[in-house]
């Protein structure tokens, strides 16, 4: 009897020992599943929007997108890097290009419509941000299959984030010949003419911040796409070349020439709503930018350490 009790109880050891390294080695498997993939490139396009002095809605001027204009927007193009510090925690670095655009004869309200500026700019964006996603990414196969290996389905995955970034802009105004000219340079609010007056900087920081979602495409572990919007907070508010108010037209005309006497007023003195002294911008209202990005991501290999493999 004694040996038939010892006999069960060990392969009841037996099996609880094996239930027991299933069950781990089921754990780490799901746990170091999103370690393996862990690192990602990815690439996107899409349209930008800018909020400044210039343009804006058929109404008095307003703060953040009551001021939006869908037909200043123009286009992006993203490269970046993507590393996963946990399954609903990432770091992204990346590079992002737009052209930003501003125009006083677009809105209806008669005080900016009037004052006749237009801008353009390149933007050059170098940033880092962190990402806290909403849902665990899975990995595996992605159909609504039974007895196939893997996750059954892959949702959609929403995050939020928020970074810092520094930025390269120039804007440039178009003069009455129809020739673009780099607004800085030429001083158009006075800057160096008195000393009160520096000229603004081309380089500044800004806040990034904003949400998305991404989706594995259909049959691939390594392959998602996704989209975001992302609007950055900044520091300066001469993204548009304008900022505080009207210099005496003839001075700059003056030190800088006929180009930039049309670029400082286009309506050269001609309207006393915007001679010396008058409003031009508005300097307590600083400048802001966003992306809207359609992204493709490829997943990269990393090893137990951590470090990627191609």
């Amino acid at each position: 009897y004694l040996h038939l009790v010892k006999i069960n109880l060990m392969k009841y050891c037996i099996a609880f020992l094996g239930l027991m390294l299933i069950t781990a080695s089921s754990h780490a498997q799901s746990y170091s599943a999103w370690k393996r993939l862990r690192a990602e490139i990815t690439f996107g396009a899409g349209t930008t929007n800018f909020l400044g002095d210039l343009g804006g809605a058929d109404q008095i001027g307003t703060d953040y997108y009551k001021d939006f204009e869908t037909n200043m927007t123009r286009p992006t193009a993203f490269l970046g890097g993507r590393y996963k510090l946990h399954p609903r925690h990432a770091v992204m670095v990346g590079f992002q290009w737009g052209m930003l655009a501003g125009d006083d004869r677009t809105t209806a309200w008669a005080d900016r419509m009037d004052r006749q500026f237009q801008f353009r700019s390149n933007v050059f964006e170098l940033g880092a941000r962190y990402e806290f996603y909403f849902v665990k990414e899975k990995a595996g196969h992605i159909y609504k299959l039974k007895k196939i290996r893997g996750i059954k389905n892959a949702g959609i995955y929403p995050y939020l984030f928020i970074g810092a970034a520094a930025f390269y802009h120039n804007p440039q105004g178009k003069d009455e010949s129809g020739n673009w000219h780099n607004i800085r340079p030429l001083n158009t609010e006075g800057q160096e003419i008195i000393a009160t007056r520096k000229p603004f900087s081309p380089v500044s920081l800004a806040i990034p911040y904003g949400f998305g979602f991404r989706k594995a495409f259909a049959g691939s572990k390594r392959w998602m796409f996704g989209l975001e919007y992302g609007q950055r907070k900044t520091f300066t508010d001469y993204m548009d070349g304008v900022s505080t108010t009207y210099f005496d037209n003839a001075t700059i005309e003056a030190y800088k020439g006929a180009p930039a006497a049309y670029l400082a007023d286009p309506n050269k003195g001609t309207n006393e709503n915007y001679v010396a002294g008058q409003q031009r911008g508005d300097p307590t209202d600083k400048d802001s930018y966003g992306f809207l990005t359609i992204t493709v991501s490829y997943k990269l290999k990393t090893g137990r350490d951590g470090r990627v493999r191609f």
